[in-house]
């Protein structure tokens, strides 16, 4: 079966917030509103790029504003529109994305009317102090009760993280992410804070009283967080912000780098080969593991095998098949 999704931006102007990270509100006034022909247009689209009689399987996304907290008549003409298609089996659902306080009773049913199936929440921290220093406007109850009322209505439910906001510590973000598997979402997104011209954090980053993590600080913390999740049997979609869309432009500081989910599971498997070597004498080895994680093992630009080296241990990678992700036979060479 193909699979096609359809991502659409809704601009930013149901959100009763400014949080010190964003800039969507400053660039919405130049940004014209999508009109549900245009939905249409993009759904028409995809269906036309399928064979005859074949399901795309994927799902129509509306991201970039706070959708359930724009105007009712519009948010629901872009989802009749969308709904449309799901109806004719071209896609499976909706995906739409939205804060916690934007989710209640009345809005879950209108979702569930016409065809959401999946509901994510920009919950970004679960420390009530955090979410007051970056102005998120809603607490870490907030989150838990818009995700308990989401699952009683079977929606697939998604939660978004940051890390490295203002105030935040590496403790408070490991402490976010384990509030998170305990509520057992279907997915979830890591995104490590990047300050963005015209933002609050861009302020403080200029005045110094914000100082953003760097690659190496979040790679070493993401390490951490990225098991949490997997262990708990939880889809993690996404590990930073996508590349595009005005970021390279618009860029100031912190983790932003186009493959740092590859840095991060590097990170992991450089942690537990280390642990494993730590075990055995200095000398030569060959770890062993699946084919398809050969890349994250070396590391990019061979970073692993050389950091393992300058602590005496000289290590080739080995690809198998029967290997499953994260684990790693260490053979010593002789």
């Amino acid at each position: 079966m193909k699979h096609i999704n359809v991502a659409l931006f809704v601009v930013h102007k149901g959100c009763p917030h400014m949080c010190s990270f964003c800039n969507q509100r400053s660039i919405s006034g130049s940004q014209k509103e999508i009109t549900p022909d245009e939905v249409r247009s993009a759904a028409e689209t995809a269906r036309k790029s399928l064979t005859a009689g074949e399901a795309a399987g994927g799902e129509i996304a509306f991201f970039g504003g706070s959708f359930t907290m724009i105007e009712r008549g519009y948010m629901i003409s872009l989802l009749e529109a969308a709904y449309e298609y799901v109806k004719k089996g071209v896609f499976k659902g909706i995906r739409i994305s939205t804060r916690p306080d934007g989710i209640s009773e009345e809005i879950c049913s209108i979702l569930k009317k016409y065809g959401v199936t999946a509901v994510e929440l920009g919950a970004q921290s679960l420390d009530d102090r955090v979410l007051e220093l970056n102005e998120r406007g809603h607490t870490a109850q907030d989150v838990e009760n818009a995700v308990a009322l989401l699952k009683s209505f079977g929606f697939e439910t998604g939660l978004q993280m940051m890390t490295g906001l203002y105030g935040s510590e590496d403790s408070d973000s490991l402490e976010t992410a384990r509030r998170i598997v305990a509520m057992k979402p279907d997915t979830v997104r890591i995104y490590p804070t990047v300050v963005i011209k015209g933002t609050r954090l861009y302020e403080l980053m200029l005045t110094g009283e914000f100082i953003p993590k760097g690659i190496d600080e979040t790679v070493e913390l993401c390490a951490k967080i990225i098991p949490a999740f997997e262990n708990a049997g939880i889809k993690i979609i996404r590990v930073g912000l996508h590349s595009g869309g005005g970021v390279e432009g618009d860029y100031a500081g912190g983790a932003y780098h186009p493959a740092l989910r590859e840095l991060c599971e590097g990170r992991i498997y450089y942690d537990i080969a280390l642990g494993k070597l730590r075990e055995k004498d200095c000398g030569s080895y060959v770890l062993a593991v699946n084919k398809k994680e050969i890349s994250k093992m070396t590391g990019q630009k061979k970073q692993n095998l050389i950091k393992l080296q300058s602590l005496g241990y000289t290590c080739t990678v080995e690809g198998r098949d029967d290997m499953p992700k994260y684990e790693i036979a260490v053979i010593h060479k002789g």
